[in-house]
């Protein structure tokens, strides 16, 4: 996406991913235009903030996408709260032109209110305990049904124990982020977690890194978010809290080496800087996470989880129990928990040992 221009200003073409080795020139220009980027809307927001006197700011656009720009933003700019639309890139067209025919067209009424009428953004199709059922025998998939109160103690249990674990889980999330219905969950504890999910499941670069999904009420125990702030959209990297981390980082590290350096007591979601991009949970938008995320501190004392999107690289977030069960197959992931059932990798008589990721390169890379 850059010019011959932009080349010969920077000294030679656009890396070619996943035949060139990142350089610590490719380091230097990504993070170059991030501090760039970051300045630009800090000027934006406090220019927008001179002229209206506005207290709240609303954000959307594809850059509205760049996390850790909001969160400095919301850190450092005049506003005392920021909401960013969730599918803030192109896609998020699609809902502004349905909210102008209802309002502008139609004449809908717009009443103002406080809490978030994007309803988690949970706007896609879901299905119900029958249809996956149904769908699980037609794949003679070997699986255990377990009732509301046992599935989020039964998952707790896997992931304490190392296990991967496919997600899918009520309406599907609109947008480019996975929220807990189409989710990729892990314990964020381990240390290992960050490289194996993206070597082993992603197929893509192991230093890519991961999100954490934490109780709302317990956030800012673990996260260094302004008091009451809440992040349902993985849409605001924060630092992680002091207390959470571990001042042991290796002198003369350089480039992907600094990633082997344990920042704090969930390496797999804390960025090299200590930070993170933070999605916070409550029961009124997604209460079967939410008591996944209860269970699972009941249990270790740690109220994160990894959470990244149910796909591979290159593919779409999956929508169906035909999408789930083919990259649950297709990849390294231990247990796929659909709905009420849980259907464990181990048990499948036609599931391969070792994906190797053959299904990955159906898809182009992002």
């Amino acid at each position: 996406m850059t010019s011959e221009k932009f080349h010969h200003l920077f000294g030679g073409p656009p890396r070619q991913a996943g035949k060139e080795e990142l350089s610590q020139r490719h380091m230097d220009i990504a993070a170059s235009i991030q501090a760039v980027t970051e300045e630009a809307m800090l000027r934006c927001g406090r220019h927008l903030h001179a002229i209206t006197g506005m207290k709240s700011l609303c954000l959307a656009g594809g850059v509205a996408l760049n996390c850790v720009a909001n969160g400095k933003l919301l850190r450092e700019g005049p506003f005392d709260s920021i909401w960013i639309q969730p599918a803030a890139g192109d896609a998020g067209g699609a809902l502004g032109a349905a909210l102008f025919v209802h309002h502008q067209l139609l004449d809908g009424a717009r009443p103002a209110r406080t809490r978030d009428v994007q309803k988690g953004s949970l706007l896609g199709p879901r299905f119900s305990n029958d249809a996956v059922e149904d769908f699980l025998r037609s794949k003679s998939a070997r699986y255990n049904r377990h009732d509301d109160a046992d599935l989020a103690q039964r998952v707790a249990e896997l992931i304490d124990d190392g296990k991967v674990i496919g997600w899918f889980q009520g309406a599907m999330e609109f947008g480019p982020r996975a929220l807990g219905s189409r989710s990729i969950l892990g314990d964020a504890r381990s240390p290992d977690m960050q490289t194996t999910m993206n070597l082993k499941i992603k197929f893509r670069e192991s230093f890519r890194p991961f999100a954490p999904v934490v109780l709302r009420e317990k956030a800012t125990d673990w996260f260094a978010l302004p008091k009451d702030a809440e992040s349902p959209y993985m849409l605001i990297v924060a630092p992680v809290a002091d207390r959470v981390r571990i001042n042991n980082a290796e002198p003369g590290l350089q480039g992907l080496e600094k990633l082997k350096a344990r920042r704090s007591q969930i390496p797999a979601v804390t960025h090299v800087d200590a930070s993170a991009r933070v999605q916070t949970v409550d029961p009124e938008r997604a209460p079967r996470l939410h008591e996944l995320l209860r269970a699972f501190e009941e249990r270790t004392g740690c109220p994160v989880l990894i959470n990244t999107s149910f796909n591979v690289r290159g593919e779409p977030i999956v929508c169906t129990p035909d999408d789930a069960w083919r990259c649950f197959l297709g990849t390294n992931i231990d247990v796929l928990i659909m709905e009420n059932f849980v259907i464990l990798r181990d048990e499948q008589p036609n599931a391969p040992r070792h994906a190797e990721g053959t299904y990955a390169t159906s898809f182009e890379p992002d």
